[in-house]
């Protein structure tokens, strides 16, 4: 039954690897030109919203019911459920900050305001992420090959879903 558990392991993988671009951009603000801010912002962005909103969503819609359901306790996910808000509300500061730096260089408070966003997402996704691994047991033991299969296809699903809804808002993505 570890195929769930491993789908969302492998995932996790990819997201700390990724989050680091989050703690590389904010240790350069203040030091780097501005185009080379401008790009590792952006990128920063991009892939808040297109890579890891997506996943959260999923596991609102997906993975996190059927945690509440094994444990007996829907509010057992509730706290990550609030990290994920947070990680939307953080990005979309940084979105302002990404389109105040596209059409300017950013002033010492404007600096200091990326590096907290950035710092922020970058421990808020970190410690998000390492929390979900105490989950993966449970599921481990209490679900059946069937329902690892059916909840990797939701999460799956939904997933492709989120990114195919923000296309329809910026079809330049």
């Amino acid at each position: 039954m570890a195929a769930l558990p491993q789908c969302v392991r492998d995932e996790h993988s990819e997201l700390v690897a990724r989050i680091e671009l989050l703690r590389t951009v904010a240790d350069r603000v203040g030091s780097a030109s501005t185009e080379t801010l401008r790009e590792g912002v952006g990128q920063a962005y991009t892939f808040l919203i297109h890579q890891l909103i997506p996943h959260a969503q999923a596991e609102e819609q997906v993975w996190y019911p059927a945690v509440g359901r094994l444990l007996r306790a829907v509010e057992a996910t509730e706290t990550m459920s609030r990290d994920h808000l947070e990680v939307i509300r953080l990005t979309e500061e940084l979105e302002a900050l990404r389109l105040h730096l596209f059409y300017a260089s950013l002033s010492e408070p404007d600096e200091q305001a990326l590096r907290r966003v950035l710092y922020g997402l970058y421990a808020i996704i970190g410690l998000h992420l390492a929390k979900e691994e105490i989950y993966l047991p449970v599921l481990e033991a209490r679900l059946t090959a069937s329902e690892v299969e059916r909840l990797v296809k939701e999460m799956e699903s939904t997933i492709g879903e989120a990114k195919s809804s923000l296309k329809a808002i910026d079809p330049h993505e």
